[in-house]
């Protein structure tokens, strides 16, 4: 079979497909790559051919602030509706002008995608392809029984609530998706496709043949309206290769208890003062190993100003090798590295809100595996009570305990095969 897969030029894009494709490649299908230029030497490495962006923009975290400064004093709805017109929909057109002409000498059997690239309808629709979207985020698709997208709020448990929450969605549409959807409807009917009607948000989960959804039941918010081309496959990781891992300081790993993992992620990285250093403030002086991931960031600074034993700082930790040796993670929030630190059942410290953060850090909150800050800076006096907490209560363990559990009953690949065999796949672990 041929295959292509296309993505938006994020990691947390990317790279969660990056096990998919390993998959297919190795069980002997055609597998390409639509990618920004900034993918080209990961696509090298893992031997998939790239075809590279060509009338698209690639708009990610290393030139976003150059490309767009005024981005940087965006907050709320107005980030939200920045990010959907120039980032989302204002490329979809290239895109599928992009993927149109790779058709005509790639002639691909079915398109992969994160549920975030938006082209894909046009793709299904005028070129007649099967797609498989991947979600890499919590389900945005619109329902009566989850909170509106982007606000970082948790199912409403009383008849008030779910009025205020249906209040607000509707004026999310009006103030910020109506503009969203009147971009894409243009674009759309060039096409002479029929225009979205309802939330722009559901598209993408109403348009491709199935979505793969990374994570579990267990980690989503109770909907009574489920849509049934959704499929909970557990946790999409990254390829990784199987080699041995290496950490240069693992001595300290038996020496050092507890053990704390701490991130600022790969795109919100360039200010550890936001995370980063709150948390070694916070925690330095303790009896805890903390180990510091930059993402290539700040690094000899950090190590410079921070020279304690008990503190490692590494331009990159392979965080499936560590988390087995961790007691606690500090991070903004991204859903990925949230979803591997439960499945190595490893509770969480999470702040962050930009980005749909927000909303991941909500259902960690929902679900007790973790204690969410609710800021983008968090105090070092707040990091040091929560962290305490989570160390000491046995209730945050057990409940991470049932997610790592619930998430380790599931194979991602034998599910997708079951569904590209049969057009079927069934919720549920093996």
């Amino acid at each position: 079979m041929k295959i292509l897969f296309a993505t938006m030029p994020a990691d947390g894009h990317f790279n969660p497909l990056t096990g998919i494709a390993m998959h297919l490649k190795t069980a002997g299908h055609d597998v390409r790559w639509y990618a920004g230029p900034s993918y080209a030497e990961k696509l090298t490495r893992l031997g998939i051919p790239h075809l590279p962006f060509k009338r698209a923009t690639e708009i990610n975290q290393d030139n976003i602030a150059e490309m767009f400064p005024e981005r940087a004093k965006l907050r709320g709805p107005a980030l939200i509706r920045f990010d959907g017109k120039h980032i989302f929909v204002g490329n979809v057109e290239d895109f599928f002008q992009d993927v149109q002409e790779i058709d005509a000498s790639f002639h691909f059997d079915l398109l992969f995608c994160d549920v975030a690239f938006c082209a894909m309808q046009l793709i299904k629709e005028r070129l007649g392809k099967r797609v498989c979207a991947v979600g890499v985020s919590p389900i945005m698709e619109s329902s009566k029984d989850v909170p509106p997208n982007f606000t970082g709020m948790k199912p409403a448990k009383t008849a008030l609530g779910r009025i205020v929450h249906q209040g607000m969605r509707v004026l999310m549409e009006r103030m910020v998706m109506d503009e969203i959807k009147a971009i894409y409807n243009d674009t759309l009917a060039t096409h002479g496709i029929a225009p979205v009607v309802g939330s722009w948000f559901d598209v993408s989960y109403k348009s491709p043949d199935v979505v793969f959804q990374s994570g579990v039941p267990g980690f989503a918010y109770p909907r009574r309206d489920p849509n049934p081309k959704i499929k909970f496959v557990g946790a999409l990781l990254p390829y990784k290769a199987n080699n041995a891992s290496s950490f240069a300081q693992s001595e300290k790993l038996h020496q050092y208890k507890p053990v704390i993992l701490i991130s600022q992620g790969t795109v919100d990285n360039k200010e550890p003062s936001k995370l980063i250093v709150p948390a070694l403030e916070a925690l330095k002086d303790g009896s805890a190993l903390l180990v510091v991931a930059t993402g290539y960031c700040n690094t000899e600074e950090l190590r410079k100003s921070y020279p304690q034993d008990n503190i490692i700082i590494e331009d990159f930790v392979d965080f499936d090798f560590i988390l087995d040796h961790v007691d606690l993670f500090i991070c903004n929030g991204g859903y990925g590295s949230t979803l591997l630190s439960l499945s190595h059942g490893v509770p969480l410290l999470t702040a962050g809100t930009r980005e749909g953060k927000n909303d991941v850090n909500a259902h960690v909150e929902y679900f007790g595996a973790g204690i969410n800050l609710h800021t983008e800076n968090p105090r070092p006096a707040a990091i040091q009570r929560a962290a305490q907490r989570l160390l000491s209560e046995p209730q945050w363990k057990q409940n991470v305990a049932r997610l790592h559990d619930e998430l380790n009953r599931y194979h991602p690949n034998e599910l997708i095969d079951a569904y590209l065999s049969n057009g079927k796949v069934h919720n549920g672990g093996n």
